[in-house]
């Protein structure tokens, strides 16, 4: 995949089509990314977590939801003007590790790894660039991505602006989303994620943030009873990326529960949690950095929207 074609790209049926990632859904998704409103992992394809960041982009800007980029949408999103790529210079600390061997399977595997750190150069940088592995690969065809000092290409979701402190939060669990309002209700952020299983259901009502955490340390209770976890005593997990709850913990107002990054970026939105509020971990930092202790975080799913 080309640089110059995904800078060019005009999202349609046509380019939007199909399971295999199209410059199209590339620029869609970095656009979506830029303004707050998260596709989750850019892997190119116009996807479900791709779509209900367009419907929630929509919803903000007054437009009827729809999974079609008609023109009204499509001309605010790009108004944006800025190229969806750049070259990068990768850094000495971008290889400098320590890299895992192998992220362990089993939480009780890795309570004596004295940081969990990315599995390889490639994990950070794709990571660090809010891509997929596979997208990072597919733009730098024959590209050492373990060398200091190697231009690559990788998508530029710009420089962070000054993003307002939210009002509020709400967590859909039926829809599997994330949504932050400004103190007049307008819909400021969106963020697909991973909330809760039947083995551990999310919380519901309305919580309150009463801490943020970077680089958690992860601690296990044996009362949570996690499916494949057999440790009848606490043990903890040393920060880092692939850290269980990832580089970001923002704990909330019931014992247990939190909103918070991930090893598994892909999975968001496809998987499930042990109740938790799970984002990608660029999405968690971009959340904790909008709220602050005390910001409300509702929980609601169909059966409150069906009420309202």
């Amino acid at each position: 995949m080309k640089s110059a074609a995904i800078d060019t790209a005009e999202p349609s049926k046509k380019t939007l089509s199909g399971e295999k990632p199209t410059p199209a859904g590339v620029r869609l998704q970095v656009l979506l990314d830029r303004a707050h409103f998260s596709p989750g992992e850019v892997d190119g394809r116009f996807g479900e977590n791709a779509k209900k960041a367009l419907r929630a982009y929509e919803e903000a800007q007054q437009l009827p939801s729809s999974d079609d980029v008609g023109p009204e949408v499509w001309g605010k999103l790009a108004a944006d003007g800025r190229p969806v790529t750049m070259n990068y210079t990768i850094a000495d600390k971008d290889v400098a590790g320590p890299f895992l061997k192998k992220l362990p399977a089993k939480m009780e595997d890795m309570k004596d790894i004295p940081k969990l750190s990315y599995a390889s150069p490639r994990e950070g940088l794709a990571e660090k660039f809010h891509m997929s592995e596979d997208l990072l690969s597919a733009l730098n065809p024959g590209r050492n991505l373990d060398r200091a000092g190697e231009s690559i290409v990788v998508i530029d979701t710009g420089a962070e602006q000054g993003s307002e402190k939210a009002a509020k939060v709400v967590v859909d669990k039926s829809r599997q989303t994330v949504k932050l309002f400004d103190k007049s209700n307008a819909l400021i952020g969106f963020y697909p994620a991973t909330i809760g299983s039947e083995e551990k259901p999310s919380p519901s009502g309305t919580l309150k943030v009463t801490e943020i955490d970077r680089n958690p340390i992860y601690r296990y209770n044996p009362t949570y009873h996690f499916k494949g976890v057999h440790s009848r005593k606490p043990f903890v997990i040393k920060p880092g990326p692939n850290n269980p709850v990832g580089s970001m913990w923002i704990n909330l107002s019931a014992d247990g529960y939190g909103i918070h990054g991930t090893p598994f970026p892909g999975k968001v939105s496809k998987s499930e949690s042990h109740g938790c509020v799970r984002l990608t971990n660029w999405d968690a930092e971009r959340v904790a950095e909008r709220l602050s202790k005390g910001t409300p975080v509702e929980f609601v799913d169909e059966a409150d929207r069906d009420r309202r």
